[in-house]
């Protein structure tokens, strides 16, 4: 496979004292076993992503470290069939999948030139976005979260606005009621197919690929005292800016075993995560069966499958203005993002 992403290549950045240290890892195994054949390593790795053209967004095809316009590549390399922007590629992933496998093939054995530096704006727009809450055991500790054991319990899924959905490089902005702002890096499962009642050993089907998602949350917004309920997820968790997506979207046969993948997120270079989705509680076909069983999944719907142990809530360090965080996973990339909060100052060394 050439050039996958890895952040086992990218430097280690300095890591605040304790942070997994000396806790076992509480790994559960799924429910359902689903068998995964190693990646191939011939196959040629790609990712889309959506690029700032001088004419407006434009999609673009990402083949191992080197970005082209998809319009022109494929064109060029006759699989004009295949290119449409990466939304409705996405939702219509089937029937783009191979022309898609065919044409980074093409690419990978040209000498065309790449694009220079392409500004990299949201890769797709999700049809709607889920969110699994704590789903990693030791983030689960970290917000002092009392589970039900597995087999007596069932995934947590909140819903975040597709409006709060920002880009590569984008600023995420913390409003003046927001005191509390924190981070959660997250595996984004891109669905390319509907699907309703899935069986969980049938759920990887509908799996188009994967993107980052920071699931930015105002933890001092999650809770209410106004009101007999004790918390407010969409209050805490949709304020615009609040979802950075992207930077590109990955294909699943490009990355292998969803369920052992590294993802961390750095605020000012200093780690502040670094885990696996081993990890997770209920994995990713867990939990497209169980939503599944409420509505029909379609094709666009993105879920971001929990988050970590290391987010500022378990430490009392929130996020400040002018913080910059960086989300990484494992054969996908990174995904930057600024933080503006002016009444959020971080005091002087």
């Amino acid at each position: 496979m050439s050039d996958v992403p890895n952040p086992a290549r990218w430097p280690r950045r300095a890591t605040i004292a304790g942070i997994g240290a000396g806790v076992a890892l509480g790994v559960v195994a799924p429910t359902q076993a689903f068998s995964f054949q190693e990646v191939d390593r011939s196959m040629t790795w790609f990712a889309l992503a959506t690029r700032a053209g001088p004419d407006g967004p434009r999609p673009t095809i990402k083949v191992g470290d080197a970005f082209h316009d998809l319009h022109d590549a494929a064109a060029a390399h006759g699989f004009a069939a295949v290119a449409d922007d990466v939304t409705a590629i996405i939702r219509d992933w089937e029937a783009r999948r191979e022309g898609l496998f065919g044409l980074a093939r093409a690419l990978a054995g040209a000498s065309g030139q790449a694009l220079a530096a392409p500004r990299l704006l949201t890769p797709f727009e999700p049809r709607r976005i889920f969110g699994a809450a704590s789903n990693f055991i030791e983030h689960a500790a970290e917000m002092q979260t009392k589970l039900a054991a597995k087999a007596d319990s069932e995934p947590y899924i909140f819903l975040k606005t597709v409006e709060s959905v920002i880009g590569p490089d984008e600023t995420v902005v913390a409003p003046p009621q927001v005191s509390r702002p924190d981070w959660e890096v997250e595996l984004g499962v891109v669905l390319g197919r509907a699907g309703k009642n899935v069986a969980v050993g049938e759920a990887h089907d509908l799996i188009a690929g994967y993107t980052i998602v920071n699931d930015v949350s105002a933890r001092d917004r999650t809770r209410r005292t106004d009101f007999p309920f004790s918390h407010d997820w969409f209050r805490g968790k949709s304020f615009d800016t609040f979802t950075p997506l992207g930077p590109v979207f990955v294909p699943r046969d490009c990355l292998g075993d969803p369920h052992d993948i590294r993802l961390g997120l750095d605020v000012n270079e200093v780690s502040m995560q670094d885990g696996n989705t081993s990890e997770m509680i209920f994995n990713i076909h867990e939990q497209i069966a169980y939503l599944s069983t409420i509505l029909e999944l379609r094709a666009g719907d993105v879920i971001a499958s929990g988050t970590p142990a290391g987010v500022g809530m378990g430490r009392g360090v929130f996020l400040k203005d002018g913080d910059v965080m960086r989300a990484w996973v494992e054969g996908i990339g990174e995904l930057t993002n600024p933080v503006s909060a002016p009444h959020l100052l971080r005091e002087s060394a």
